[in-house]
């Protein structure tokens, strides 16, 4: 048993050493000859095809490259850019958004800062007076500028005062105690304008009677006047009717 196993071992490294021994003399025989050639492919296969692209350079061009697409017109291009052109305008600034004081705090933040001498409190004191004298006069010959230039108009004209009517009430006398004054109940009546219910309400007024000729039950009439006290704002015209 030993010896055959022995035997197909010899067999084995026999049939295995050819193999191995293939590619190591291929390979210093391919570098030899300066050019690898791909297996499966004669000498005279490998001439025709070196000579075909030659005869043939023009339909190999005109296959690889596809036909170029038109241009795209240029209406298409100048409407994309109009309508990009509103949206590429830029949006108002905030510092013109600022009340004016805003303004001024930043343009006086932004000017350059340059270093004074010490000053005393006094010193301080009369250079802000000379300050403020000097914005003034600038103030003022800007004012005169403006105002140089403003044409005179005619204006508008001085509306008509008309005198307005004076109102008068009639009433009933209630009280004369007071000196020179009445007190005169006015009745007024009106329907209501949605439920149509008669509605009754009186009012008291305080009128000047010069002469104390008016006495209580009286019907008199009054008219307004301007104020003569405190309360009154009315004044005696005629007696109609005197209480029996």
């Amino acid at each position: 048993m030993m010896a055959e196993d022995e035997t197909k071992k010899d067999e084995s490294t026999e049939q295995d050493a050819p193999q191995d021994e293939a590619p190591e003399a291929a390979g210093p025989v391919a570098e030899e000859g300066g050019s690898e050639t791909p297996l499966g492919s004669s000498p005279d296969a490998q001439e025709v095809e070196a000579a075909e692209p030659e005869g043939r350079g023009t339909d190999a061009a005109s296959v690889s490259d596809p036909p170029s697409s038109p241009p795209p017109a240029s209406e298409e291009s100048d409407e994309d850019e109009q309508d990009e052109a509103p949206a590429e305008e830029a949006p108002a600034s905030e510092e013109d958004e600022l009340p004016w004081k805003e303004k001024r705090r930043l343009e006086r933040s932004r000017r350059p800062h340059e270093a004074k001498p010490q000053r005393s409190a006094e010193e301080r004191v009369v250079e802000r007076a000379a300050g403020r004298k000097r914005r003034a006069a600038e103030r003022r010959t800007e004012r005169a500028a403006k105002r140089a230039k403003k044409t005179a108009g005619t204006g508008t004209p001085v509306a008509e005062k008309d005198a307005n009517a004076a109102k008068v009430r009639q009433g009933i006398v209630v009280s004369n105690k007071a000196e020179k004054s009445i007190t005169v109940r006015v009745d007024i009546v009106r329907r209501h304008p949605t439920y149509e219910k008669v509605i009754r309400r009186s009012r008291t007024l305080h009128a000047h009677d010069e002469r104390n000729e008016a006495g209580e039950g009286d019907t008199v009439r009054v008219v307004e006047t301007r104020p003569l006290s405190k309360t009154k704002r009315w004044r005696l015209v005629e007696i109609l009717e005197k209480a029996k």
